[in-house]
Protein backbone atom coordinates (compact mmCIF):
# COMPACT_ATOMS: atom_id res chain seq x y z
CA UNK A 1 0.00 0.00 0.00
CA UNK A 2 1.28 3.47 -0.91
CA UNK A 3 1.44 5.61 2.24
CA UNK A 4 1.92 8.93 0.41
CA UNK A 5 -0.56 11.69 1.25
CA UNK A 6 -2.50 13.35 -1.55
CA UNK A 7 -3.71 16.87 -2.13
CA UNK A 8 -6.60 18.17 0.00
CA UNK A 9 -9.85 16.62 -1.16
CA UNK A 10 -8.12 13.94 -3.19
CA UNK A 11 -9.64 10.54 -2.49
CA UNK A 12 -8.82 6.93 -3.19
CA UNK A 13 -11.22 6.01 -6.04
CA UNK A 14 -11.51 2.43 -4.83
CA UNK A 15 -13.04 3.45 -1.50
CA UNK A 16 -14.75 6.79 -2.05
CA UNK A 17 -18.20 5.23 -2.65
CA UNK A 18 -20.12 2.33 -1.07
CA UNK A 19 -18.56 -1.10 -1.43
CA UNK A 20 -20.29 -4.44 -2.00
CA UNK A 21 -21.72 -6.51 -0.41
CA UNK A 22 -24.96 -4.58 -0.87
CA UNK A 23 -28.21 -5.77 0.64
CA UNK A 24 -29.96 -8.17 -1.74
CA UNK A 25 -32.82 -6.31 -3.38
CA UNK A 26 -35.15 -6.76 -6.30
CA UNK A 27 -37.77 -4.47 -7.77
CA UNK A 28 -40.32 -4.64 -10.51
CA UNK A 29 -39.10 -3.11 -13.75
CA UNK A 30 -38.41 -0.24 -14.42
CA UNK A 31 -37.18 0.14 -10.85
CA UNK A 32 -37.17 3.11 -8.50
CA UNK A 33 -34.42 5.15 -6.91
CA UNK A 34 -36.04 5.51 -3.49
CA UNK A 35 -35.81 1.91 -2.20
CA UNK A 36 -32.19 1.41 -3.30
CA UNK A 37 -29.71 0.61 -0.53
CA UNK A 38 -27.25 2.29 -0.65
CA UNK A 39 -28.93 5.23 -2.41
CA UNK A 40 -27.29 6.15 -5.71
CA UNK A 41 -25.33 9.38 -5.94
CA UNK A 42 -26.29 11.53 -8.94
CA UNK A 43 -24.07 14.45 -7.95
CA UNK A 44 -26.85 16.26 -6.10
CA UNK A 45 -24.41 17.49 -3.46
CA UNK A 46 -21.10 17.20 -5.26
CA UNK A 47 -21.28 18.40 -8.87
CA UNK A 48 -20.05 21.96 -9.39
CA UNK A 49 -20.50 23.58 -12.79
CA UNK A 50 -18.19 26.06 -14.49
CA UNK A 51 -20.19 27.28 -17.49
CA UNK A 52 -18.91 24.68 -19.95
CA UNK A 53 -22.31 24.26 -21.63
CA UNK A 54 -23.80 27.72 -21.31
CA UNK A 55 -27.11 28.08 -23.19
CA UNK A 56 -26.83 24.63 -24.80
CA UNK A 57 -30.13 22.95 -25.62
CA UNK A 58 -30.13 19.26 -24.79
CA UNK A 59 -32.37 16.32 -25.69
CA UNK A 60 -31.69 13.42 -23.31
CA UNK A 61 -33.39 10.03 -23.24
CA UNK A 62 -33.82 8.16 -19.98
CA UNK A 63 -33.29 11.21 -17.80
CA UNK A 64 -35.55 10.25 -14.91
CA UNK A 65 -32.96 8.27 -12.92
CA UNK A 66 -29.51 6.70 -12.94
CA UNK A 67 -26.93 7.97 -15.40
CA UNK A 68 -29.58 10.08 -17.12
CA UNK A 69 -30.43 11.99 -13.94
CA UNK A 70 -26.75 12.55 -13.19
CA UNK A 71 -26.19 13.87 -16.72
CA UNK A 72 -29.22 16.17 -16.47
CA UNK A 73 -27.92 17.63 -13.19
CA UNK A 74 -24.41 18.13 -14.53
CA UNK A 75 -25.55 19.69 -17.81
CA UNK A 76 -27.89 22.07 -16.00
CA UNK A 77 -25.15 23.16 -13.60
CA UNK A 78 -22.93 23.75 -16.64
CA UNK A 79 -25.59 26.11 -18.06
CA UNK A 80 -27.71 23.90 -20.34
CA UNK A 81 -31.48 23.57 -20.69
CA UNK A 82 -32.60 19.94 -20.69
CA UNK A 83 -35.58 18.18 -22.26
CA UNK A 84 -35.57 14.56 -21.15
CA UNK A 85 -37.69 11.47 -21.58
CA UNK A 86 -39.18 9.04 -19.12
CA UNK A 87 -41.70 6.24 -19.30
CA UNK A 88 -45.22 7.18 -18.10
CA UNK A 89 -44.83 5.03 -14.98
CA UNK A 90 -41.66 6.93 -14.08
CA UNK A 91 -43.35 10.33 -13.70
CA UNK A 92 -42.43 10.61 -10.02
CA UNK A 93 -38.75 10.02 -10.75
CA UNK A 94 -38.94 12.52 -13.62
CA UNK A 95 -40.33 15.24 -11.36
CA UNK A 96 -37.30 14.92 -9.11
CA UNK A 97 -34.90 15.26 -12.05
CA UNK A 98 -36.83 18.30 -13.29
CA UNK A 99 -36.68 19.86 -9.82
CA UNK A 100 -32.90 19.45 -9.71
CA UNK A 101 -32.46 20.98 -13.18
CA UNK A 102 -34.67 23.94 -12.29
CA UNK A 103 -32.86 24.35 -8.98
CA UNK A 104 -29.76 25.00 -11.08
CA UNK A 105 -31.59 27.86 -12.78
CA UNK A 106 -32.18 26.08 -16.09
CA UNK A 107 -35.26 24.99 -18.03
CA UNK A 108 -36.40 21.40 -17.54
CA UNK A 109 -38.94 19.68 -19.80
CA UNK A 110 -39.95 16.15 -18.81
CA UNK A 111 -41.64 14.24 -21.64
CA UNK A 112 -43.27 10.82 -21.24
CA UNK A 113 -42.09 8.89 -24.28
CA UNK A 114 -41.59 5.28 -25.31
CA UNK A 115 -38.73 5.48 -27.80
CA UNK A 116 -39.62 2.01 -29.11
CA UNK A 117 -42.26 3.78 -31.22
CA UNK A 118 -41.11 5.73 -34.28
CA UNK A 119 -43.97 8.22 -34.12
CA UNK A 120 -43.24 8.99 -30.47
CA UNK A 121 -39.61 9.69 -31.41
CA UNK A 122 -40.80 12.04 -34.15
CA UNK A 123 -43.05 13.91 -31.72
CA UNK A 124 -40.21 14.06 -29.19
CA UNK A 125 -37.83 15.79 -31.59
CA UNK A 126 -40.60 18.17 -32.66
CA UNK A 127 -41.25 19.01 -29.00
CA UNK A 128 -37.56 19.73 -28.40
CA UNK A 129 -37.44 22.06 -31.40
CA UNK A 130 -40.65 23.74 -30.26
CA UNK A 131 -39.24 24.30 -26.76
CA UNK A 132 -35.70 25.27 -27.70
CA UNK A 133 -35.58 26.17 -31.41
CA UNK A 134 -32.67 23.76 -31.95
CA UNK A 135 -30.93 20.74 -30.47
CA UNK A 136 -27.28 21.33 -29.56
CA UNK A 137 -26.72 17.96 -27.91
CA UNK A 138 -28.61 14.70 -28.39
CA UNK A 139 -27.85 12.10 -25.71
CA UNK A 140 -29.13 8.60 -26.51
CA UNK A 141 -29.03 7.11 -23.03
CA UNK A 142 -32.27 5.15 -22.49
CA UNK A 143 -31.77 1.39 -22.41
CA UNK A 144 -33.37 -1.85 -21.32
CA UNK A 145 -31.90 -5.13 -20.12
CA UNK A 146 -33.18 -8.28 -18.47
CA UNK A 147 -30.90 -10.97 -17.12
CA UNK A 148 -31.53 -14.53 -18.29
CA UNK A 149 -29.13 -16.82 -16.40
CA UNK A 150 -30.74 -19.81 -18.14
CA UNK A 151 -29.22 -18.82 -21.45
CA UNK A 152 -30.44 -18.03 -24.96
CA UNK A 153 -33.33 -20.46 -24.63
CA UNK A 154 -34.90 -18.21 -21.99
CA UNK A 155 -34.74 -15.03 -24.07
CA UNK A 156 -38.24 -14.63 -25.46
CA UNK A 157 -38.99 -12.89 -28.72
CA UNK A 158 -40.91 -10.30 -26.68
CA UNK A 159 -37.83 -9.53 -24.56
CA UNK A 160 -35.55 -9.52 -27.60
CA UNK A 161 -37.82 -7.05 -29.40
CA UNK A 162 -37.98 -4.78 -26.36
CA UNK A 163 -34.19 -4.71 -26.00
CA UNK A 164 -33.62 -4.09 -29.72
CA UNK A 165 -36.25 -1.39 -30.07
CA UNK A 166 -35.27 0.46 -26.90
CA UNK A 167 -31.51 0.30 -27.34
CA UNK A 168 -31.15 0.49 -31.12
CA UNK A 169 -34.31 1.57 -32.94
CA UNK A 170 -34.89 4.53 -30.66
CA UNK A 171 -31.29 5.69 -31.00
CA UNK A 172 -31.45 5.34 -34.79
CA UNK A 173 -34.76 7.18 -35.17
CA UNK A 174 -33.84 10.01 -32.82
CA UNK A 175 -30.44 10.54 -34.43
CA UNK A 176 -31.97 10.57 -37.91
CA UNK A 177 -34.72 12.99 -36.90
CA UNK A 178 -32.55 15.28 -34.77
CA UNK A 179 -29.65 15.79 -37.19
CA UNK A 180 -31.46 18.45 -39.28
CA UNK A 181 -31.89 20.48 -36.09
CA UNK A 182 -28.32 20.16 -34.77
CA UNK A 183 -26.13 23.12 -35.78
CA UNK A 184 -22.43 22.89 -36.57
CA UNK A 185 -20.62 22.57 -33.26
CA UNK A 186 -23.33 20.34 -31.85
CA UNK A 187 -22.92 16.71 -30.93
CA UNK A 188 -24.53 13.34 -30.40
CA UNK A 189 -23.48 11.25 -27.41
CA UNK A 190 -24.55 7.61 -27.12
CA UNK A 191 -24.37 5.30 -24.12
CA UNK A 192 -22.75 1.96 -24.87
CA UNK A 193 -21.24 -0.35 -22.22
CA UNK A 194 -18.37 -2.55 -21.15
CA UNK A 195 -20.77 -5.28 -22.31
CA UNK A 196 -19.99 -4.31 -25.92
CA UNK A 197 -16.49 -5.71 -25.48
CA UNK A 198 -16.82 -8.20 -22.62
CA UNK A 199 -20.35 -9.60 -22.87
CA UNK A 200 -21.88 -11.39 -19.91
CA UNK A 201 -23.70 -14.52 -21.13
CA UNK A 202 -26.81 -13.74 -19.06
CA UNK A 203 -27.10 -10.35 -20.83
CA UNK A 204 -26.59 -11.66 -24.35
CA UNK A 205 -29.24 -9.57 -26.13
CA UNK A 206 -28.34 -6.40 -24.20
CA UNK A 207 -24.63 -6.88 -24.89
CA UNK A 208 -25.15 -7.28 -28.63
CA UNK A 209 -27.03 -3.96 -28.77
CA UNK A 210 -24.20 -2.23 -26.95
CA UNK A 211 -21.74 -3.58 -29.53
CA UNK A 212 -23.98 -2.23 -32.27
CA UNK A 213 -23.99 1.19 -30.59
CA UNK A 214 -20.19 1.31 -30.84
CA UNK A 215 -20.36 0.62 -34.58
CA UNK A 216 -23.21 3.09 -35.08
CA UNK A 217 -21.30 5.80 -33.21
CA UNK A 218 -18.14 5.36 -35.25
CA UNK A 219 -19.99 5.19 -38.57
CA UNK A 220 -22.31 8.14 -37.91
CA UNK A 221 -19.36 10.23 -36.73
CA UNK A 222 -17.69 9.83 -40.11
CA UNK A 223 -20.95 10.63 -41.88
CA UNK A 224 -21.54 13.88 -39.98
CA UNK A 225 -18.03 15.24 -39.55
CA UNK A 226 -18.31 17.46 -42.63
CA UNK A 227 -21.41 19.04 -41.08
CA UNK A 228 -19.44 19.98 -37.96
CA UNK A 229 -21.39 17.54 -35.78
CA UNK A 230 -19.37 15.29 -33.50
CA UNK A 231 -20.60 11.81 -32.49
CA UNK A 232 -19.11 9.96 -29.52
CA UNK A 233 -20.11 7.46 -26.87
CA UNK A 234 -19.49 6.62 -23.24
CA UNK A 235 -18.93 2.98 -22.24
CA UNK A 236 -19.76 2.59 -18.54
CA UNK A 237 -18.80 -0.42 -16.50
CA UNK A 238 -21.12 -1.51 -13.67
CA UNK A 239 -23.13 1.48 -12.41
CA UNK A 240 -25.50 1.45 -9.42
CA UNK A 241 -28.81 2.52 -10.99
CA UNK A 242 -32.46 1.38 -10.61
CA UNK A 243 -32.00 -0.83 -13.68
CA UNK A 244 -29.83 -3.15 -11.58
CA UNK A 245 -32.26 -4.25 -8.81
CA UNK A 246 -35.03 -4.29 -11.43
CA UNK A 247 -33.30 -6.63 -13.87
CA UNK A 248 -30.62 -8.67 -12.11
CA UNK A 249 -31.38 -11.60 -9.78
CA UNK A 250 -28.30 -11.03 -7.59
CA UNK A 251 -27.43 -7.47 -6.53
CA UNK A 252 -25.47 -8.18 -3.36
CA UNK A 253 -22.10 -8.43 -5.09
CA UNK A 254 -22.85 -6.14 -8.02
CA UNK A 255 -19.75 -4.33 -9.25
CA UNK A 256 -17.19 -6.58 -7.57
CA UNK A 257 -16.03 -7.75 -11.00
CA UNK A 258 -14.55 -4.31 -11.76
CA UNK A 259 -10.87 -3.99 -10.86
CA UNK A 260 -11.82 -1.19 -8.46
CA UNK A 261 -13.96 -3.72 -6.64
CA UNK A 262 -17.14 -1.66 -6.63
CA UNK A 263 -19.78 -0.28 -8.99
CA UNK A 264 -19.64 3.31 -10.15
CA UNK A 265 -22.15 5.84 -8.95
CA UNK A 266 -24.09 7.71 -11.67
CA UNK A 267 -22.31 10.93 -10.66
CA UNK A 268 -19.03 9.38 -11.76
CA UNK A 269 -20.33 8.97 -15.33
CA UNK A 270 -21.72 12.47 -15.88
CA UNK A 271 -18.37 14.31 -16.34
CA UNK A 272 -17.57 12.16 -19.39
CA UNK A 273 -20.76 13.37 -21.10
CA UNK A 274 -20.04 16.97 -20.13
CA UNK A 275 -16.55 16.71 -21.60
CA UNK A 276 -17.77 15.21 -24.89
CA UNK A 277 -20.43 17.91 -25.28
CA UNK A 278 -18.05 20.76 -24.47
CA UNK A 279 -15.58 22.70 -26.56
CA UNK A 280 -12.80 20.87 -24.74
CA UNK A 281 -13.64 17.90 -26.99
CA UNK A 282 -13.76 19.90 -30.24
CA UNK A 283 -11.27 17.56 -31.99
CA UNK A 284 -12.83 14.38 -30.65
CA UNK A 285 -15.34 12.40 -32.72
CA UNK A 286 -15.92 8.68 -33.38
CA UNK A 287 -14.49 8.05 -29.90
CA UNK A 288 -15.63 5.71 -27.13
CA UNK A 289 -14.81 7.00 -23.65
CA UNK A 290 -14.36 3.98 -21.39
CA UNK A 291 -15.46 4.46 -17.77
CA UNK A 292 -15.16 0.90 -16.55
CA UNK A 293 -13.41 1.06 -13.20
CA UNK A 294 -10.24 -0.42 -14.62
CA UNK A 295 -11.47 -3.09 -17.06
CA UNK A 296 -9.30 -2.65 -20.18
CA UNK A 297 -11.25 -2.33 -23.42
CA UNK A 298 -9.95 -2.39 -27.02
Amino acid sequence: MNDANGAPGQQDPTTRHPQPDFAQQNQETPGWTGPMDPPPDHGEESYRGSGLLKERKVLLTGGDSGIGRAVAIAFAREGADVLFTHLPEEAGEARETARLVEEAGRKAVAVPCDIREEEQCRRLVARAVEEFGRIDVLINNAAYQMSQPGGIGDISTEQFDRVMHTNLYGMFWLSKMAVPHIPAGGSIINTTSVQAYKPSPHLLDYAMTKGAIVTFTQGLAQMLVEDGIRVNAVAPGPVWTPLIPATLPDTAEFGKQAPMGRPAQPAEMAPAYVFLASEHASFITAEIVNATGGTPLP
